[in-house]
Order: structure tokens, then C-alpha cells, then sequence
């Protein structure tokens, strides 16, 4: 009785935690219909709400928002636009530090959480996977000078959304052979879901190779 009872939560409890993630998510999205006037959403349209409607609409706004400012005109609007924030004290300040980290994290030319490392934490002998986000800046900088030091990101278990903010001697990291997303795999499975080791994958790649040339 124990065992299928066991079985029964390995299957549901993923599927209901990952329908609740993508309720969540949609649910959040559909915020986005409160932007159009009452008269046009679809409760007083069609007479009932659809659920995903505003998903859609987000990810349409997203979409033309990129297309539009990818010429000319459109990145003149921007500077405009954000020359005009950059001129309120409050605003300033918050648009300031948001664009920065979106555009470090979103960019495809910048290296934060592109590479993922094993650090020393909380203490000595006590091991963590941290991403790596970049290097020290400003004036905090200047007061880590002699020594190679790195930004790391520490993501807690099994929220990975909340965690902490490191700054070590570069020295003190084992950089992984591993890809993010399977650094948030073992992570977010407090080390259930162990990363296959890339030398199980070379070897399995060079067995499939050599029976190929073999045929």
C-alpha cells in the first residue's frame, strides 16, 4: 500500500507543481488585458474570460516592442524615452539599476550566469555551485586590489530565486563542465538530479561514432 502510494506522488506531485508554476505564470501574464478598455476584453466581448489571452498579448507587446526599436526611429524613441526617466531623481535611480542587471543578464554578449562554479560556502570544507556574474566594479574595486577576485551569485534550495551575493578570489572557484541549466537542475533537486559527467558523454559519443564508421 506504502509503495503505490509513493509511486502515485513521484508521478502527480511534478505534474501539479508544474501546472501551478504555469498557472502562476499565465495568471500574471493575463494582467497584461487590464491595459485595454473594458469594452474590449473579452469578458464583455465573447461574455466569459480566456484563460492565455493576455499571454498572448504580453508576448505580442514583447515581440512588436523589439521589432520597433531595431531601427533607426525606434531607437531614437528609446534614447528620448530614456533620457526623459534619467531627468526624475526617483526614477532615476531605480531605471538606472534595473536596466543594468536586465541588460547583463538578457544580453548575448555578456557572461553572467553563463558559467557555473563550485565555491567554498558558508564556511571552509563546505561546498556550493554558484554562477559567476561577473567581476568587481567602482569603488569596491579599488578596495580588493592584488588579488583576482569574481562576483558570484549563490542560489539557494530548492528556490533558486533567492540567494546570495559573493564576491571571492578567483583562485578559491572550480569552474564546472557543466551547462546552467543543469547547475539549476542540481540545485533546484537538492542533488537528486545529479549532471551527467561530460566524459560519459565523450565516451558514449566516440562508441556511436565508431560503430558508424564500422557499418
Amino acid at each position: 500500500m506504502r509503495k503505490y502510494f509513493i509511486t502515485g506522488l513521484l508521478i502527480l506531485v511534478p505534474l501539479a507543481i508544474t501546472l501551478w508554476v504555469l498557472n502562476l505564470i499565465i495568471g500574471t501574464m493575463d494582467q497584461s488585458l487590464l491595459l485595454l478598455p473594458v469594452s474590449w476584453r473579452p469578458e464583455a466581448l465573447v461574455g466569459f474570460r480566456i484563460p492565455g489571452l493576455g499571454t498572448i498579448l504580453t508576448l505580442l507587446i514583447i515581440f512588436l516592442t523589439g521589432l520597433a526599436t531595431r531601427n533607426f526611429i525606434g531607437r531614437q524613441v528609446v534614447s528620448l524615452w530614456e533620457g526623459l526617466l534619467t531627468r526624475i531623481p526617483v526614477v532615476k535611480s531605480i531605471y538606472s539599476s534595473v536596466k543594468q542587471v536586465s541588460d547583463t543578464l538578457f544580453s548575448s554578449s555578456g557572461n553572467a550566469f553563463r558559467k557555473a562554479v563550485l565555491v567554498q560556502y558558508p564556511r571552509q570544507g563546505s561546498w556550493t555551485i554558484a554562477f559567476l556574474t561577473g567581476i568587481p566594479g567602482g569603488e569596491v574595486k579599488n578596495h580588493l586590489q592584488g588579488v583576482d577576485y569574481v562576483s558570484l551569485y549563490v542560489p539557494t534550495t530548492p528556490n533558486p530565486t533567492s540567494g546570495f551575493f559573493l564576491m571571492v578570489p578567483r583562485a578559491d572557484t572550480i569552474e564546472l563542465d557543466m551547462s546552467v541549466d543543469e547547475a539549476l537542475k542540481y540545485i533546484v533537486s537538492m542533488g537528486v538530479v545529479a549532471p551527467e559527467m561530460q566524459a560519459d558523454k565523450k565516451i558514449i559519443t566516440d562508441i556511436a561514432a565508431d560503430a558508424a564508421n564500422h557499418n
